[in-house]
């Protein structure tokens, strides 16, 4: 499906959104046009084009074209992932049990993998502009924190205790699974998305890495 697809989609269906029909027209346009060029590169006018209005139009309702990303597009994006980024990923992962630490390992990224591969259009813009905004990464760690850090340190914790890894900090534990998970995805699908990639070989290679970094020596 198509990014623009997508967020009419949600829009459409948003019943909370008090945005006018123009407003709409923008926020997709916007989204659509920072995804395929980035925010930087990517002017009013264009956006304007794209959304069939005047550029006017754009400032009358914000005033630059940051304003536009931190008032509507960031906040529309948020709300359209965080309920597949946080309450699916911990009703489908975390919520489970799981007979050994790799089979949650392995589900874990797989889920991870199939949820990038059907949003990665709107994450795309989420991983280009977070690290140049801050109020774009307090509203990420508000999601992570609120909804995924704990349940995923008791897994952790479980399998410590049942001497399936080894006994580090939880919280270091996580810390190296997300960015070894977020690395993988972040090569698969942004920097090098053209590659002739074996996507089962790169998940069972990604498992073995995890497994035998966090292998129990004892």
């Amino acid at each position: 499906m198509k990014i623009s697809e997508m967020m009419e989609q949600f829009l459409n269906k948003d019943e909370e959104s008090n945005m006018s029909e123009k407003q709409k027209k923008i926020v997709k346009a916007a989204i659509e046009m920072f995804s395929e060029k980035g925010f930087a590169a990517t002017s009013t006018s264009e956006i304007a084009k794209k959304a069939g209005v005047a550029e006017g139009t754009i400032f009358r309702h914000y005033k630059t074209k940051k304003d536009l990303l931190i008032s509507i597009v960031m906040p529309t994006i948020i709300k359209y992932v965080s309920p597949f980024f946080a309450k699916s990923f911990v009703q489908e992962v975390l919520e489970n049990k799981y007979e050994s630490f790799e089979v949650f390992i392995r589900k874990l990224i797989k889920n991870r993998y199939e949820f990038a591969k059907r949003n990665f259009p709107i994450l795309k813009i989420y991983i280009q502009e977070v690290f140049y905004h801050e109020e774009l990464r307090g509203e990420f760690q508000n999601i992570f924190l609120t909804h995924v850090y704990e349940k995923f340190i008791k897994i952790v914790k479980h399998f410590q205790e049942k001497g399936e890894i080894a006994e580090i900090p939880p919280e270091s534990v996580v810390r190296m699974i997300i960015s070894t998970v977020f690395g993988y995805m972040l090569a698969r699908f942004l920097i090098s998305p053209e590659a002739n990639w074996d996507d089962e070989l790169e998940i069972e290679l990604t498992v073995r890495f995890i497994m035998n970094g966090l292998k129990n020596q004892e």
